[in-house]
């Protein structure tokens, strides 16, 4: 199976919850439809939905809730 890389399209803080009080949008070991939501991206307070472009199987995340990313960052892997 092909790995996935599921990458930032902007710089900002990557969350993957709606809101402190939600769960996750994905897990680990969650299998993902294309189009389907795993985090969101913040910038300046604007929120942009992170999409997945392929299906597949979520097998990792490679930062952590609030953590930083850059544009072209991967955020996510998927086997698909």
């Amino acid at each position: 199976m092909a790995t996935i890389d599921i990458i930032s399209p902007l710089p900002g803080t990557f969350y993957r919850k709606p809101d402190p009080d939600s769960p996750p949008f994905a897990e680990v070991g969650d299998t993902i439809a294309v189009g389907a939501v795993i985090g969101l991206v913040e910038v300046m307070k604007q929120y942009s939905e992170l999409t997945a472009d392929e299906g597949g199987t979520i097998v990792s995340f490679e930062v952590a809730d609030g953590d930083a990313v850059e544009a072209g960052q991967v955020v996510a892997v998927l086997e698909g």
